[in-house]
C-alpha cells in the first residue's frame, strides 16, 4: 500500500493514504509533504511499526507518531 508521510511540528509524523494529507488533523499543523512508502503488512521498516500504521490508517484514515511513538488515540475527537 503507498502511503505518504508527512511531517508536523518537533517530531510529529503523519502517515496515510492521500498523498494531500488532507485528513491529517490540524492540531498538528502545519503539515509538510517528507516522503512517500510502499508498506505491506509484517514487513519491517525503519522507524514505523508497519502493523500499527496499517491498522490505524484502516480505522482512522492516518497514523501519528511523535518521537517514533505513536499517538494517533490524541487526535481522534472524544
Amino acid at each position: 500500500m503507498l502511503i505518504h508521510t508527512f511531517r508536523g511540528p518537533g517530531r510529529v509524523f503523519g502517515f496515510t493514504t492521500d498523498s494531500a494529507g488532507a485528513n491529517l488533523p490540524s492540531r498538528y499543523a502545519p503539515w509538510t509533504a517528507f516522503k512517500s512508502l510502499d508498506m505491506h503488512r509484517d514487513e519491517p521498516h525503519a522507524g514505523v511499526d508497519v502493523n500499527s500504521c496499517l491498522d490505524d490508517i484502516d480505522t482512522y484514515g492516518f497514523h501519528l507518531t511523535d518521537a517514533h511513538e505513536r499517538i494517533t488515540q490524541t487526535a481522534i475527537p472524544a
